[in-house]
């Protein structure tokens, strides 16, 4: 047999289900209270966030405009506008570098013969020159002298104003390129500065030699020769000889003339004609500037160099 009390337990539980009692109804619709506030409290919390952000945005994108914060949109142009091509490279300088004698040139320096007891620069007085010029093809070069120390800010400006003007020069390298050989480096047309020469080359007397002291220079000797009065010829050659106008060469009242001599440089201090040659005074001493520098007292017909 089936009993029928579960079933009657189960019908009753289900009408109070749906028609519960009275003293839980209160409960339940404040429950349902509770429940609607906190949706609408949500629902206001979202509609003024979002129109918030609408408000950010619009207020963001407004003073993003040119014009929108200022009457010419000054605030919200940039620092700097591309240009359609990139702008030159600054014009080349002399770029002068000034360097103590390093251990390898002066080995190089003394194997030589460029020094050697007797000679009156001692390395420490001398220094080497890195600077920029102006070659005979019209493009920039980097050439090296090795000078005394106190005529290198001299020389710096001369060579200053010489690049500037884009005076040419041919080569400029110092005379250990050379194994120390005079008449090889003028051949090359080459630009030197101190030289110790060897008793066997056109030499003053050492102790004052300007070219001995590194106060001396000669520059573009091929345009600019000397006139050799042992083989009376033109050295390195009679081609460029005559004093007119011509590329690289040195006349006086000319740029190159004028640019040494306002420094107190001498050309050709000597008694014969030596178009590549300036120094600083014969015999050489210690210069300090144009009023220190005087006209050659030297009657000899050699080279003071």
């Amino acid at each position: 047999m089936t009993s029928h009390a579960p079933e009657a337990e189960r019908t009753r539980d289900m009408a109070r289900l749906h028609h519960p009692r009275g003293d839980t109804a209160p409960s339940a619709r404040r429950r349902r209270r509770r429940l609607a506030l906190g949706s609408l409290a949500l629902f206001s919390a979202t509609a003024l966030l979002t129109s918030g952000c609408s408000s950010s945005s619009e207020s963001a994108a407004a003073s993003s405009t040119p014009g929108a914060d200022s009457s010419d949109g000054a605030s919200a142009r940039p620092t700097s506008s591309p240009s359609a091509t990139p702008s030159p490279s600054p014009t080349p300088s002399l770029d002068a570098v000034v360097k103590e004698i390093t251990d390898a040139q002066w080995s190089r320096m003394t194997a030589a013969g460029l020094w050697r007891k007797g000679c009156p620069a001692f390395r420490d007085q001398l220094r080497r020159v890195e600077m920029n010029y102006v070659g005979f093809d019209g493009k920039v070069h980097r050439g090296v002298l090795v000078v005394n120390t106190d005529v290198t800010p001299s020389l710096i400006r001369v060579f200053t104003r010489l690049f500037e003007e884009r005076f040419p020069i041919r080569r400029m390298e110092p005379m250990e390129a050379y194994d120390g050989d005079l008449n090889a480096s003028l051949r090359d047309d080459n630009t030197s500065a101190f030289n110790c020469r060897r008793p066997n080359q056109i030499n003053a007397p050492f102790k004052e030699s300007p070219h001995a002291n590194g106060r001396a220079i000669d520059i573009n000797p091929y345009e600019n020769p000397w006139k050799d009065l042992r083989t009376k010829s033109w050295s390195p050659s009679a081609e460029y000889a005559a004093r007119t106008e011509g590329k690289g060469k040195i006349l006086k009242d000319g740029l190159v003339w004028q640019a040494f001599t306002a420094e107190g440089w001498i050309w050709q201090d000597i008694k014969v004609p030596d178009y590549m040659h300036f120094d600083t005074g014969y015999p050489s001493v210690p210069f300090k500037g144009a009023s220190t520098a005087a006209p050659s007292t030297s009657a000899e017909a050699t080279p003071a160099g």
